[in-house]
């Protein structure tokens, strides 16, 4: 027998809905590129995303299941994008603009974009390839100060666009079923995969992020939310946050250490969000200035491990709490946060500190296993290792126009390509990846695709990239090379120009060393679990 309950559709218009008729006086502060402040309350964010809405199908044809893409920082104007965009039935695509011009030409073709909305200070970066982006027929410019000129082809101003458009009226979306946004993968073996996400799985995973056990976001908070907004919808953070009725800080592209340390102090932040790079900067700059007594109290980070003594050092310098995540874009991305218990709290600092360091727990609607080498799921012991699958509400069933079986099982989990293992509370600890990737201050780079160019160098013969450590990004990538005939060599900087026309700045080598040999495993594969103990040891030469 059937529920009698009605059938509510989950949208994310509802959300913005919701915050704006029950906080409507509650703030958005944007603090943006060329330095002014904006601020305005989650009433007008509603109005504007709803002439956003009407203005994208009536003035620029966008019609139900049209991708549009975005290019911007964090601001009032993209968080209007985050809700007009699929209020009027289509997906909002975020594309990261810190890729390289090639990737995000890929992005946006495979994606096919039907207008894409542009910073005003990131336009250098689409100009050169904007001939080569058939499927864009708008172009349309944010922030752009009066008399603003480019070269994109018949480029439109924001507030031109949406001016004299109703600010009420239905919304363009019904089914909670259908997408409202999409992200792309970043550092994989091969192309970037699209991962598509429903009204559905967005709205359920921003009621989950709030709970008190996780992001646990309520009124009186005021969230600084430092993760980019391209950046796997900056966590879910905006949707979380206006549905709890939270302050929003928006910082645009303004995340230097000081910027920030400025943005708590002026507004009375008390929670944020961000990766351990950007937190380690933080730190440095609280300690070199001695500035003590900050509002904020706790927040969350991950995008990469962040390393203990980064939480321990910020707990006890400054009384402000680290709260550690794990996710991807395949998981909207929030796949496990680490709070304590009540009970916890019995425990010694050190004890805290390594439950505090691992990736943490599940979020209710999602389930983790671990799948050993055997074939066989893991116990919650603390000890066995293995392949870290997950499967869930928000979390991804297929890829954007691939198919990539061997993604998932035949039983229907993700396969994360992290390895790792759950203690006896179900807390959750990645010690390795299963692919030889590099996530450096929080974004992937992939080891293979820098071998592959590196190795069509027409003096190269053979090159292996392997991940080091490195006290501010994490990870960073070193590449070592054979050369194809050793009286005829390069420089590194000539090298790292030549990888520079494929990667972004932050993807390339910061290290090249040149061998007689490259260590192999037995089925002639590069041994980069050898490479990496010889670095450790210092015997990589």
């Amino acid at each position: 027998m059937l529920g009698q309950m009605m059938q509510f559709p989950l949208l994310v218009p509802k959300l913005l809905e919701h915050g704006a008729r029950v906080f409507p006086r509650q703030e958005i502060i944007s603090y943006l590129p060329d330095q002014t402040i904006h601020r305005y309350t989650y009433a007008d964010l509603y109005k504007r995303s709803k002439m956003l809405s009407h203005a994208l199908s009536e003035k620029l044809g966008i019609a139900r299941g049209d991708m549009v893409g975005t290019f911007a920082w964090n601001h009032y104007q993209h968080l209007e994008l985050y809700f007009g965009i699929p209020g009027a039935g289509a997906i909002c695509h975020t594309i990261n603009v810190r890729l390289s011009t090639s990737q995000t030409e890929f992005i946006i073709n495979n994606a096919e974009d039907r207008c894409l909305f542009v910073d005003a200070s990131l336009v250098h970066l689409i100009e050169p390839i904007a001939a080569a982006l058939p499927s864009v027929k708008h172009y349309i410019l944010l922030n752009a100060p009066a008399g603003f000129q480019c070269r994109l082809p018949g480029f439109i101003h924001y507030e031109d666009l949406i001016s004299g458009s109703p600010e009420d009226g239905e919304w363009g979306c019904t089914d909670e079923n259908e997408a409202c946004a999409m992200c792309y993968t970043s550092g994989t073996t091969g192309l970037p995969k699209g991962v598509l996400y429903s009204h559905r799985s967005t709205c359920l995973h921003a009621i989950m992020v709030g709970l008190p056990n996780y992001g646990s976001l309520c009124l009186a908070d005021r969230l600084l939310v430092i993760v980019p907004q391209f950046h796997v919808m900056a966590w879910g953070i905006p949707y979380a946050g206006i549905l709890s009725g939270s302050a929003l800080i928006m910082p645009s592209c303004l995340l230097q250490p000081e910027a920030i340390v400025r943005m708590i102090q002026e507004q009375n932040v008390n929670k944020a969000s961000g990766v351990p790079t950007i937190w380690q900067g933080v730190y440095a700059y609280l300690k070199k200035n001695e500035i003590r007594n900050l509002s904020l109290k706790e927040f969350l980070i991950g995008g990469a491990t962040a390393p203990p003594n980064l939480i321990d050092h910020f707990q006890k310098d400054f009384g402000i709490e680290v709260i550690h995540a794990w996710g991807m874009t395949e998981t909207s991305p929030v796949g496990t946060i680490s709070k304590l218990h009540t009970h916890h709290q019995s425990l010694s600092d050190l004890e805290k500190l390594k439950l505090r360091s691992m990736q943490g727990q599940t979020l209710p609607f999602t389930e983790i296993r671990i799948m050993t080498e055997q074939g066989e799921i893991a116990p919650w012991d603390g000890k066995t290792v293995g392949e870290i699958q997950i499967r869930g509400a928000w979390i991804i069933g297929s890829y954007f126009k691939t198919t990539v079986e061997d993604s998932f099982t035949k039983d229907g989990w993700f396969r994360t390509g992290d390895v790792g293992y759950l203690n006896e509370e179900g807390f959750l600890l990645i010690t390795d990846r299963a692919k030889d990737l590099i996530k450096s201050g929080g974004e992937w780079i992939s080891s293979v695709a820098l071998e592959v160019t590196l190795m069509s160098h027409p003096l190269i013969r053979e090159a292996a990239v392997i991940a080091i450590p490195d006290e501010i990004w994490t990870e960073r990538p070193l590449a070592a090379i054979i050369w194809k005939d050793k009286e005829q060599t390069a420089e590194a900087d000539e090298i790292r120009g030549f990888l520079s026309g494929s990667f972004a700045k932050y993807q390339l080598p910061d290290q090249f060393i040149f061998l007689r040999e490259i260590p192999k495993t037995s089925v002639g594969k590069f041994d980069k679990k050898r490479m990496r103990q010889l670095y450790a040891e210092g015997n990589l030469k």
